[in-house]
């Protein structure tokens, strides 16, 4: 389906603003693609280096701390020096991360490098994000791209399990590492040649997250986006921990995510039509979408749970698509609707940290591997989709309460309150 992205601005040239936003949209999923280093990090772990499962269950929960301070980093670096400056600085320091990898094994220098990766490999979400509403002005228009971006980090994903499964086998996991490193060096060249300086507006207010945090729907829809996550991201983080325990191989990981490549193409262009539709509104509210999605995820991740056949963990990978694509259109135009200029990094930063705390319960999930089993584990996921859809509720009412009582410039005015 072909992006429709009108202009903010009827100065810039067409071409160039769709170039622009193209060129970022293809470089995150190759980025995301390349991403070895996050998506095989419990493998080499666990097997590469010969630590074992709940060694691997610490390096991935290390790796979601470091995720989680680098995004907030990420967000204040974006909108203070502009878009350029956030995504190369950091794309250096990725690639110095996924090259550190490739260079280690003790389990103490794992568990350190497991956090710089943590803190980097997803840093250029908000920058891109910010490109996308600087470039938009219809809501429509930026949810589907924002939906793209989203459609591109799960694509790329997809893809770096798919291809890395096998490579792994035959190249070794350093190997891996080192392109990721190159990848990553890549979407820095990329940004300096697409993204042009940072020209802050003149009246333009400092914003902070304390400022930010300000924001009850913001908060609740953080909280979604955990508990989604969690599921979601058990695709990436739990899932190779069961196949793992099933004394799989990594190459039948690789397959499994196939099944979600394919089924993440073939359904992300027909679910984000369906729900955004090609005009300049946006065709549902994002709450129900939300619950949709939670919802989906949370089976996905459960029949997961209880598999121990590939076959059976590829049919969890494709109930799981429609439940990401529900999320990221919600969250897509949550962004595209509820953000004050300037502060589009941060906004994206808490969201995007938000999905980063998802990544920390693989250890918790180990353990409870080892002693409850499958029907434990089973509880577990189930327990946090429950509670993502419950927080849409709250959630509801808060962007409710902001539509009936606030003006149309309501969340900028609050971020500008002392």
């Amino acid at each position: 389906m072909a992006l429709q992205l009108p202009l903010r601005s009827a100065e810039t040239p067409a071409r160039t603003a769709r170039s622009v936003i193209a060129t970022l949209l293809a470089a995150s999923l190759v980025v995301k693609a390349a991403g070895f280093g996050w998506d095989f990090l419990g493998y080499y772990v666990a097997s590469g280096t010969g630590h074992g499962t709940t060694a691997a269950g610490a390096a991935l929960t290390t790796f979601g701390v470091g995720w989680c301070l680098g995004l907030a980093g990420a967000g204040a670096l974006t909108d203070r020096l502009g878009q350029r400056t956030a995504l190369i600085a950091l794309m250096i320091l990725s690639a110095v991360a996924c090259f550190a990898l490739a260079l280690t094994t003790s389990l103490p220098a794992l568990l350190a490098v497991s956090l710089l990766l943590g803190v980097t490999m997803e840093a250029h979400r908000p920058a891109v994000s910010a490109a996308i509403n600087d470039t938009l002005h219809a809501d429509a228009a930026r949810t589907r791209a924002q939906g793209w971006l989203y459609f591109c980090s799960n694509v790329g994903i997809a893809i770096c399990g798919a291809v890395g499964g096998y490579a792994a086998h035959h190249h070794g996991y350093q190997a891996l590492f080192v392109i990721n490193g190159i990848v990553c060096l890549a979407f820095a060249v990329v940004a300096r040649r697409v993204l042009g300086p940072h020209r802050p507006a003149k009246a333009q207010t400092t914003v902070t997250y304390r400022q930010v945090f300000a924001d009850a729907a913001l908060r609740w829809m953080a909280v979604v986006a955990v508990f989604s996550m969690i599921c979601a991201w058990g695709l990436v983080s739990v899932m190779p921990l069961l196949m793992n325990d099933d004394s799989l191989p990594a190459t039948s990981y690789g397959v499994a995510m196939v099944c979600n490549t394919v089924g993440v193409l073939a359904l992300t262009p027909v679910v984000m039509r369906l729900l955004v539709g090609d005009g300049d509104t946006i065709k549902f509210p994002l709450v129900p979408v939300l619950v949709t999605g939670a919802g989906i995820l949370g089976v996905g991740i459960t029949v997961a749970a209880l598999q121990h056949t590939l076959a059976g963990y590829c049919l969890a990978a494709l109930i799981i698509v429609p439940g990401e694509v529900c999320f990221s259109v919600a969250a897509g135009a949550y962004i595209s609707t509820s953000v004050p200029t300037g502060a589009t990094g941060r906004y994206q930063a808490v969201i995007s940290s938000a999905t980063a705390l998802a990544s920390l319960p693989p250890l918790g999930i180990a353990l409870a591997l080892e002693a409850g089993g499958r029907p434990l584990v089973a509880v577990i996921l189930a327990l946090c989709a429950l509670t993502a859809v419950a927080a849409c509720r709250p959630l509801g009412r808060a962007l409710a309460a902001a539509q009936l009582h606030s003006k149309p410039t309501t969340t900028r005015e609050l971020l500008e309150q002392p």
